[in-house]
């Protein structure tokens, strides 16, 4: 039946960008080559498109997926017999596509649901070609295969629109020039190619967790894909898991409290307000699992780190009981092993559970480089909630009116003017 309501349509159709954008573009990638990979966006995005104003008219179809599917299979078909008209056909597709003959058969071949796994996974590897920078690595996947835009690309690390287009456009060139080819690299390449697919599947959970564009503070649908890819990296054969294991129970662990983050108007609640009977607790024993898996590798990696944080206050029945001291030693070998100023701000917070408000302001004070969080709105916040601890009210207010200067979040906006207002 037909939807009238087309703000449904294009709800449906955001989702699905989501949810099918990545195994569309890797399929099609697989299709084309990692040459063309700017052709196989561009099938996608006519295939959505298409999608939005079909669908507005005729409804729903039984099988979103399929229909999507079945569309970029015959708009590859179309793009591939125009340029054979045209004789700009790549000398890097197969034989078969450059045949009348074998085109259909074989683009049906490859552009199906069956190998979706398979693709996606060399997808992540292949847009970690050691040519490419880390930062465009990383910002290949949240673009191809997690669906980013630019400007949250740009959000994610920090950095201008104009940077992550160009950044894109070199890493698309690279492609070209070093005729990279849509398979996984030799064993020896895996593991170091491994850290950025993780980074991104991680950057990914973060925007989902805590919102830096959307209306929504919380993007499930964002969580849900990271947790997909980072599933996908877990059951491989071919990949070192622990790394991958480590990451997903943090993912698991930081994804439980979900239900208990927001009240009912949508304002924010911080762990010590969370009700923690709505944790899932699934999702903790899933955790539990993952980090377990995680515990064989030669390294502790930062998601081991991070994970047995999440794993404390998960376990805690309370705040009260949080165990801040194991949580501390966690935060120092992160310190140690993997230093960052957002690191020891982190740690800071919890140097303030334990010794006090003031001597957490003397550590952020003394974080080495700590211009560089200048535009990091969890600084100003952090400052004025332990000033507003130590009845320091004029500078607290001072910094929560630069913290929501520097957020875009309206939910954080929110809080931080609720928290002026109690001063």
């Amino acid at each position: 039946m037909p939807l009238d309501n087309s703000s449904q349509i294009e709800q449906t159709v955001e989702h699905l960008f989501r949810q099918e954008w990545g195994k569309l573009v890797a399929v099609l990638t697989k299709l084309f080559g990692p040459q063309n990979l700017q052709l196989a966006e561009d099938v996608v995005q006519d295939t959505l498109l298409k999608a939005f104003n079909t669908w507005k008219i005729n409804g729903l179809p039984q099988n979103p997926t399929a229909w999507l599917f079945t569309v970029a299979r015959n708009k590859a078909i179309d793009v591939l017999r125009q340029q054979k008209r045209q004789n700009e056909v790549s000398k890097n597709l197969t034989p078969l596509l450059q045949s009348e003959y074998s085109l259909v058969p074989t683009v049906q071949e490859l552009v199906n649901t069956n190998t979706i796994d398979d693709d996606q996974l060399r997808m992540m590897f292949v847009c970690c070609h050691p040519a490419l920078s880390t930062e465009a690595q990383v910002s290949l996947i949240l673009k191809t295969l997690c669906g980013f835009n630019v400007t949250e690309i740009a959000k994610a690390f920090v950095t201008g629109y104009d940077t992550i287009e160009k950044r894109l456009t070199r890493a698309r060139q690279s492609f070209r020039e070093h005729n990279v080819q849509f398979e996984l690299p030799a064993a020896t390449e895996l593991d170091s190619r491994l850290d950025n697919v993780l980074l991104a599947i991680y950057l990914l959970f973060n925007e989902g967790y805590n919102s830096t564009q959307h209306e929504d503070l919380i993007r499930k649908d964002l969580m849900y894909e990271a947790m997909q890819l980072c599933e996908l990296i877990c059951r491989s054969p071919a990949v070192d898991h622990f790394k991958a294991h480590a990451l997903m129970a943090l993912i698991c662990f930081t994804a439980s409290r979900n239900e208990a983050r927001q009240d009912a108007d949508g304002n924010i609640l911080l762990l010590k307000q969370q009700d923690r009977n709505k944790w899932n607790e699934a999702l903790i024993d899933k955790g539990i699992f993952h980090l377990e898996a995680s515990a064989p590798g030669e390294q502790v990696s930062r998601y081991q780190l991070e994970a047995g944080i999440a794993y404390e206050h998960a376990r805690a029945g309370n705040y009260a009981s949080t165990n801040w001291k194991n949580i501390l030693q966690c935060y120092d070998l992160m310190c140690q092993l993997y230093p960052s100023p957002v690191v020891e701000l982190n740690r800071a917070i919890v140097i303030s559970e334990l010794y006090g408000p003031a001597e957490a302001i003397k550590i952020i004070e003394a974080i080495e480089n700590l211009s560089s969080l200048k535009k990091y709105y969890l600084l100003p916040a952090t400052l004025g909630e332990l000033h507003l601890q130590l009845q320091h009210y004029e500078q607290a207010n001072e910094y929560f009116a630069e913290a929501i200067q520097l957020t875009s979040s309206a939910a954080e906006k929110k809080l931080l003017q609720y928290k002026m207002k109690k001063v």
